[in-house]
């Protein structure tokens, strides 16, 4: 998830430009800096896996077929509950699975078979959620990490200004570009996670609102006067 673009510095030379990648700069910025990108590449390589393996389970567990309740309500209203289970067996969402449950529990009140559907939607609701705790921590700590790659960069900086006899440039340039570097990787990271994060939030939500017009709709189908 850490690619800054083709992030390049020209340095203009009597003879033509010289191109340096982002890899080269990183490197300039010492053994502290050097580790201290390696881990935020760790932590963006982790919050990239995270989001795609969600953001595919998420997907999959929002597909709903628009006949998917009109079948069930057939099959119980015609008494057929082995019909109405072999269909959920062949569907594998979290509307089937609670409805499901439903259908195991009839012929028992109401209020447990409400009960029964409500733990397996939080139960699903838990599987949905799965890492995203993690995709937070990432969005919040990688721009901590970075800022105290520029802490320790400008520390660094500052030690040689005043260790140093003849202050160049390049004697400062090592700790400026721990500084820069890790605190643009750092944002990046988490800013990207950060979004990242919300998406799914916001897609998990609308799998639970689905599953809970779906718990609802299969409790009136329960409460519906028989023919």
């Amino acid at each position: 998830m850490v690619y800054l673009g083709f992030f390049l510095q020209a340095d203009a030379e009597a003879d033509g430009i010289t191109v340096k990648s982002i890899i080269d700069i990183m490197m300039q910025g010492g053994p502290l800096g050097m580790a201290i990108n390696v881990i935020l590449l760790i932590l963006s390589i982790l919050a990239f896996f995270i989001f795609f393996e969600r953001y595919f389970t998420i997907k999959k567990a929002g597909k709903v077929d628009n006949s998917f309740m009109d079948n069930i309500r057939s099959a119980v209203s015609s008494g057929n509950i082995q019909g109405a289970k072999a269909m959920l067996s062949n569907v594998n969402t979290p509307y089937a699975r609670m409805v499901e449950k439903g259908i195991a529990r009839i012929g028992k009140p109401l209020r447990d078979i409400d009960a029964a559907i409500e733990n397996v939607g939080n139960l699903e609701v838990f599987k949905l959620e799965k890492n995203l705790s993690s995709l937070a921590s990432i969005s919040g700590a990688a721009p901590m990490i970075g800022f105290f790659g520029t802490v320790t960069g400008m520390i660094q900086a500052f030690y040689k200004m005043s260790s140093e006899q003849n202050v160049t440039p390049d004697v400062l340039a090592g700790g400026i570009y721990t500084a820069l570097i890790t605190t643009a990787i750092g944002l990046f990271v988490g800013i990207v996670s950060f979004v990242g994060y919300n998406y799914l939030v916001a897609s998990i939500d609308k799998v639970i609102n689905k599953m809970e017009m779906t718990a609802t709709e299969f409790m009136d189908l329960l409460q519906e006067p028989t023919a």
